[in-house]
């Protein structure tokens, strides 16, 4: 924070306590005034002329905070120089007038802090306050001053009260005002039982540390250059200087060496009658100095190397450099906190997503169990189909015996054609098993898609610890993610291509219907030519009859009873199970002739058979 930065804080407590209707706005007679009593506070020649044309009395209405700084950082911030004037004072002056105003101490005396170190503790609330206006305290800063506060006194701080008191407000999680903050001090909640001197001498401490830079103070024994003798100063160590005076009222200065990045501490053995011995080696001259205990030399050895080491790096102070790296903690734990809040609502929304897949998927396999419902229906109604067509076949072939040869070649074909079905029904179930191994594998991806989540979960609880890594980390993370999703895509695709096919398996399966239709019309055409053929056997024998001479008692031909001589009937091929035969009952009321008739006209359809070598072709003439 830069000299510019720490004079707006107060002059903003001035300007604010200056503004009565808390409008935003200050009257011009009091921004006159205020700006003379800076320009004396800051050692800054008056400059009346500029004063008087930037609040000239034709302009109407009073000057708000944005008005007024431009003047102020022309006029005042921009001639500002360091080491010119005592900040102190200057403090004082805005604490004054911001006061009288907004600081209201209890009127019975029970307050722990006294007005003079209420202005020290409003002067460590704007050193450690955020650069925002209105100027507040967060949480950990508070905690930090109170803690210094209580460790000055060899006090612990009850940090579970102060979260308490904190989280009584919601509007006191941001942050608190320098006026809540002295109301918490003077309300001694957290110095209870503390006298008033203490709680003096431990704020009075650590203003110096932090406000006016003292690394450390106390009683040393120093050396003397010229008549080497030993005596006791009152030593404080500041980052560019270690000043020593007569006593620890720092009334009369002594001397004061100048620190830098050539200097150097180091212990010495003990000698003239003195222990505890360390030097300080400047590139002029070497300062021998000894402390009270072995402690107290390592303290002040330790103090005096890192105020070489602020010179070194070019820091001029100690507490700001711990305060912005404080803050960076913050922000930097803001960012990972709020990098972890985006990541869960990341692992949210791709659960709901994950959820939503498998309410997809039990969809789809909800589908599947019915489509095999179907199937097992399909398959057992086909199985009922096919006994009663077997029991069908098994009356009509008793009596279609004789037309087998001419049929076998048709029932070849027939059995040919049952057995690409089967062939596609065996693909179909092949199909089906694809997919369900295409779910699993999609299952199985998900299942690698949660390791990888738990696999960033890891890698988020790593970057707390290495953070230039984690822009790199994060960029791998989200290719990851990328490189998932296309998976899913890719995944998503096998499946449409599943589903098509399966859709073009259930075309394929109702060809197979309409073909199983058309063998069924088949054989009935074929039937009817059976029936055809029985009446034109049985029309051509009665004709036979008719030309043949009656045959004597004592004549036999025995070559004829059984039909063609060497004829044997063979078993019947395998039926089709996708052929459906029905029985008509027509074929046994069409057929009155009595057993002898049958077995004449046998006997004729036999004779007529041997005779000629085309029986299909003389049958079907009578009928043409």
């Amino acid at each position: 924070m830069d000299l510019r930065a720490e004079l707006l804080k107060s002059i903003w407590y001035a300007f604010t306590a200056l503004d009565v209707e808390k409008s935003g706005k200050v009257s011009k007679s009091q921004l006159k005034v205020l700006s003379h009593n800076l320009y004396t506070v800051l050692h800054i020649p008056h400059d009346p002329v500029a004063l008087e044309e930037h609040f000239r009395d034709d302009d109407d209405g009073p000057v708000s905070s944005q008005g007024y700084m431009p003047y102020l950082n022309k006029y005042i911030l921009d001639k500002v120089e360091e080491g010119a004037f005592v900040k102190e004072n200057f403090d004082e002056l805005c604490w004054t007038l911001t006061a009288k105003k907004n600081y209201k101490p209890d009127r019975n005396g029970n307050s722990v802090v006294s007005h003079q170190d209420a202005f020290k503790l409003w002067c460590l609330f704007n050193f450690l306050s955020e650069d925002k206006y209105p100027l507040v305290m967060v949480p950990d800063e508070v905690e930090y001053l109170l803690k210094k506060i209580c460790t000055s006194m060899n006090v612990e701080l009850n940090s579970c009260e102060l979260d308490d008191y904190l989280s009584q407000e919601p509007q006191q999680q941001g942050g608190l005002t320098v006026w809540q903050f002295l109301d918490l001090v003077n309300s001694g909640r957290f110095l209870r039982g503390i006298e008033q001197e203490a709680v003096s001498m431990a704020i009075e401490e650590v203003y110096q540390e932090v406000i006016e830079d003292v690394l450390k103070q106390g009683y040393l024994w120093k050396k003397g250059q010229l008549r080497r003798n030993w005596s006791e100063r009152w030593f404080t160590l500041k980052p560019s200087s270690l000043s020593y005076y007569m006593s620890e009222e720092r009334k009369e200065k002594k001397g004061s060496i100048v620190l830098d990045k050539h200097c150097c501490v180091e212990v010495l053995p003990d000698r003239d009658g003195k222990r505890c011995m360390f030097c300080v080696k400047t590139s002029s001259r070497t300062y021998e100095m000894s402390a009270s205990d072995t402690r107290q030399r390592q303290e002040w050895t330790l103090a005096i190397q890192t105020a070489i080491r602020l010179q070194a790096e070019g820091k001029k102070s100690l507490h700001k450099d711990l305060k912005q790296k404080r803050r960076e903690q913050r922000e930097q734990r803001e960012k990972r906190k709020a990098a972890k809040e985006e990541e869960m609502q990341r692992l949210k929304q791709l659960q709901e997503e994950k959820e939503r897949k498998l309410q997809e998927l039990e969809l789809l396999k909800e589908a599947q169990r019915q489509a095999e419902l179907l199937l097992q229906e399909e398959e057992q109604r086909r199985r009922l189909q096919h006994e009663e067509m077997q029991r069908t076949l098994e009356i009509q072939l008793q009596e279609a015996e004789q037309a087998r040869a001419s049929m076998q070649a048709e029932m070849v074909l027939k059995e040919a054609e049952a057995e690409r079905q089967r062939k596609r029904i065996v693909e179909l179930e092949e199909m089906q098993k694809r997919l369900q191994e295409a779910l699993q594998q999609e299952v199985k991806a998900r299942q690698d898609e949660e390791s990888v989540r738990y696999a960033q979960a890891r890698l988020l609880s790593e970057e707390e610890e290495k953070l230039k890594e984690l822009m790199k980390l994060k960029e791998e993370q989200e290719e990851y993610i990328i490189k998932t999703q296309r998976e899913k895509l890719v995944l998503k695709q096998e499946m449409e291509n599943k589903n098509k096919y399966l859709e073009e398996a259930q075309k394929q399966l109702e060809e197979v219907r309409v073909n199983r239709q058309r063998v069924d019309q088949d054989v009935m055409v074929a039937q009817r030519k059976l029936r055809q053929a029985s009446t034109n056997v049985k029309h051509w024998n009665v004709q036979m009859n008719r030309l043949m001479h009656p045959i004597g008692p004592g004549e036999k031909r025995s070559t004829l009873s059984g039909g063609f001589p060497g004829f044997q009937p063979t078993l019947l091929a395998r039926r089709d199970s996708s052929l459906k035969l029905k029985q008509k009952p027509e074929d046994k009321i069409c057929d009155p002739m009595p057993e002898e008739s049958k077995e004449t006209v046998n006997n004729g359809e036999a004779r007529r058979l041997s005779l000629s070598p085309d029986a299909d072709t003389m049958a079907t003439e009578p009928s043409e």
